[in-house]
């Protein structure tokens, strides 16, 4: 497609007083519209939205893919810009987005995520270069994945381009806070997995954490990150551990 587009920047908030003003503040320069739908936040997150011009759609949370694929309904434009509330494109991303809007070639463009995690930028292990799928033509695509662990999968023989620049990721601010959020995850995705029909082993509990703490630690270099490096590739081992310890319970159950 040649031509300038018009984007949407979609993002789905629950209780994000913490990041919001941020977030929208980012995008600002290559938004022509900012869609929120909320999951009816209790804090501040609603009114901030709405002061940066936001268009703020309140809808009950069904899960991350559900939320998701609802948002993109509510957005004008089928070319999309999807980014969490906790995130914010950094300035050569912002200046691709602007040259994309330009002149739209691919059907959807992938970044990479640099995470923040308390106070350390994280450039080793699991989580960098984390590529994600982020601006797309909606029209041709969809977020699919198994919950929380949301993808957004591209129509057969789609093209994709790959940007320059980081999505900046502020992720956690304490261990006590990923270890909190480790527990949370496992119980929806052990409920998602056993929805879909998958199965957990007293093998699968002991040794899948080993596997990918190893592989995350050791051979995606997460050491190189220093103390956090290890604390990261624990708490996902413990996460891995406890999404199987709670399926076989829903097993027995």
């Amino acid at each position: 497609m040649s031509g300038p587009i018009k984007l949407s920047v979609v993002i789905i908030t629950y209780n994000e007083e913490r990041n919001i003003k941020r977030c929208l503040e980012s995008v600002l320069s290559v938004a022509d519209e900012i869609v929120v739908v909320d999951s009816f936040s209790t804090d501040k997150t609603v009114a901030l939205a709405k002061s940066l011009g936001a268009k703020v759609v309140q809808h009950p949370f069904e899960g991350h893919i559900e939320q998701k694929n609802y948002a993109i309904t509510q957005a004008s434009f089928p070319h999309i810009l999807s980014i969490d509330a906790d995130e914010i494109p950094d300035e050569i991303f912002i200046g691709q987005i602007q040259s994309v809007k330009q002149y739209w070639q691919a059907d959807g463009y992938s970044v990479n995520r640099l995470n923040n995690y308390c106070g350390k930028w994280i450039r080793h292990g699991a989580w960098y270069p984390d590529v994600k799928l982020r601006l797309w033509d909606s029209r041709k695509g969809n977020w699919a994945g198994t919950n929380p662990h949301d993808r957004y999968e591209m129509e057969h023989e789609s093209t994709k381009q790959h940007l320059s620049g980081d999505l900046l990721h502020f992720s956690y601010q304490t261990v006590a806070e990923h270890r909190k959020k480790a527990e949370y995850f496992a119980t929806i995705a052990a409920n998602a997995y056993f929805n879909k029909g998958k199965r957990s082993s007293v093998l699968k509990m002991l040794f899948s954490p080993v596997f990918r703490f190893i592989r995350d630690y050791f051979f995606k270099l997460g050491f190189l990150d220093g103390y956090y490096g290890f604390v990261i590739a624990r708490l996902i081992a413990f996460e891995v551990f406890l999404k199987y310890q709670k399926l076989l319970r829903l097993q027995k159950n």
